[in-house]
């Protein structure tokens, strides 16, 4: 079973048609015992570091996600579900993450150039460290493009970066330490690209 966290905050609904058009059937809940019998986790997000994370630890979700992860458990992030699998972020003050990546969240300003819009909205490629590619990207080649959209991205974590995408600058793409894995774009909205990620996710042994 693959159980996609509610917890008050991400694009639910497009998610779950993208899995159910690989041919699964999620679950979304935000009840721990259901978490807990998954085989694996995703973790959505959209809008303020801040607010997802204070919402995740008033319900509780943050300890139940930690601990399934302790077992082995796979769990895949998307956009700020990726951005909270960090140690912390710098959105607007610094708060606390999940802490199951080390690494932190800060603003694109100053990084990309003064020319280009933030957030960064858009298509653009991915690209492979070193040209390895980890399991998770198995079915993407170098340069497929993905559906981006963010104004802060995760950096102090090149050990776990398997991917990045150019935009004026380098930027962390996705992320993966063990059975933790994520995705600065969003797989649901990238078409045959991101439907081939899912598939990889949902399928894989990790």
């Amino acid at each position: 079973m693959i159980a996609v966290i509610d917890y008050g905050v991400g694009n639910l609904f497009s998610l779950c048609r993208s899995l159910e058009a690989i041919g699964q059937e999620p679950v979304v809940t935000g009840d721990p015992a259901v978490l807990r019998q998954a085989d694996k986790l995703i973790l959505p997000g959209v809008g303020a570091f801040q607010d997802a994370a204070d919402k995740l630890r008033a319900s509780g979700l943050d300890q139940v996600i930690k601990e399934e992860v302790a077992k082995g458990k796979p769990i895949l992030g998307i956009c700020l579900g990726m951005q909270l699998l960090f140690e912390e972020s710098h959105e607007f003050g610094v708060w606390q993450g999940l802490g199951l990546i080390p690494g932190k969240v800060v603003t694109m300003e100053g990084v990309v150039p003064a020319d280009y819009k933030i957030p960064h909205i858009g298509w653009n490629g991915l690209h492979f460290p070193q040209g390895v590619r980890h399991p998770l990207l198995g079915s993407v080649e170098e340069g497929e493009c993905v559906y981006f959209v963010h104004s802060f991205y995760a950096t102090d974590c090149d050990e776990a970066v398997i991917a990045t995408t150019e935009y004026g600058a380098e930027l962390t793409a996705a992320v993966a330490k063990g059975s933790v894995m994520g995705c600065q774009f969003h797989p649901e909205k990238s078409g045959p690209v991101g439907l081939g990620i899912l598939k990889t996710f949902c399928e894989g042994t990790w």
